[in-house]
């Protein structure tokens, strides 16, 4: 079975961290996303993946050199332009000659969801398309989506007011298409799944919903991708695992609590790391305290750092008080 991933995006709510690198290559717990997406991927039988990409591909193709990861076959397809989620989907399927029944997915959503209970739940639907859907407490943020008795979909409230609708399902990023819904796609034009395609099969009576209480996260916010590493270091999903990579530097009078310290990072003496995360080859210099924030630059000597983001190759200098800010500043 085919998986079409959609890792296209420019990650602009988590700059400056993907200034230099795409959102789902982003260690969580010291892998890319995408590598514990293509192993859940594989767990539900999906044998080839194919990686729906535009902004800066070639991470994604260093990650996977031999054009494999496990027994699962890993295949490119590069958006000369934009194409938007549907035409990305369009593009990859095409690309690779799918045929048959095949996953959708987000490459910057975390979930435990069991890719093969929904495609059986599809199969059983008999439908066209089934999405997988999660509740969230607050829908009037997100797209909502309706459900008949039926598990069809009524329809789609974009960001409901207060008593718009009694649905707090939405879409989780994860589907399951027939190769007939790719006909709903003109070749190389800008089309959204959600907005275009979706609707189009409700109408047809084609779309169907698949309800669970997985674990779910969206990371493309920082706090949301501070979150799925300190998720997997807390044992919040799995067992509870050391946050601190092998090829980390930790001096002895340095204190790291429930953080994250990548390969290559270093933590100076007398510095102080709590519920952060220090990715590859950052710096936290003698004295430096940094809570609750993601650093891939360099903390200065006795600096703090608190709530903030700090890019690659930026300088946080010494003695400086950094409270709830990105630096560099986004454009």
């Amino acid at each position: 079975m085919f998986a079409v991933v959609l890792v296209g995006g420019f990650g602009t709510r988590l700059r400056p961290l993907t200034n230099d690198i795409p959102k789902p290559m982003l260690p969580v717990l010291h892998r890319p996303m995408i590598v514990h997406l293509v192993e859940r991927l594989a767990i539900g039988g999906v044998t080839d993946v194919v990686l729906a990409l535009g902004f800066k591909p070639e991470p994604f193709q260093e990650a996977f050199p031999n054009g494999s990861h496990g027994d699962v076959r890993v295949h490119y397809a590069v958006e000369p332009e934009p194409l938007d989620t549907a035409g990305a989907i369009g593009f990859a399927a095409r690309a690779v000659g799918v045929d048959d029944t095949f996953i959708v997915a987000n490459g910057d959503i975390i979930t435990d969801l069991s890719f093969d209970a929904l495609v059986a739940a599809h199969r059983a639907f008999g439908g066209d398309a089934t999405i997988h859907l999660t509740a969230v407490d607050d829908p009037s943020a997100f797209g909502v989506v309706e459900l008949e008795d039926t598990g069809s979909v009524r329809r789609f409230v974009e960001k409901p007011a207060p008593g718009e609708t009694t649905s707090n399902l939405i879409n989780a990023g994860t589907y399951v298409l027939e190769p007939n819904v790719l006909d709903r796609i003109p070749p190389m034009e800008r089309v959204s799944v959600e907005r275009s395609v979706f609707p189009a099969v409700v109408e047809a009576g084609g779309l169907y919903g698949f309800v669970t209480d997985d674990y779910w996260l969206d990371t493309g916010r920082p706090d949301q991708y501070l979150r799925a590493n300190l998720d997997l270091l807390r044992g919040v999903r799995g067992s509870v695992s050391n946050g601190v990579h092998a090829k980390a530097v930790v001096h002895p009078d340095a204190m790291v609590l429930g953080s994250v310290v990548g390969p290559g990072a270093t933590v100076a003496s007398g510095a102080r790391v709590t519920d952060s995360v220090l990715l590859p080859g950052s710096i936290v210099r003698p004295g430096a305290a940094v809570d609750r924030s993601i650093v891939a630059g360099e903390i200065g000597q006795n600096a703090v750092v608190v709530d903030g983001i700090v890019g690659s190759g930026y300088l946080v200098e010494a003695g400086a008080e950094v409270v709830d800010r990105r630096l560099p500043k986004p454009d």
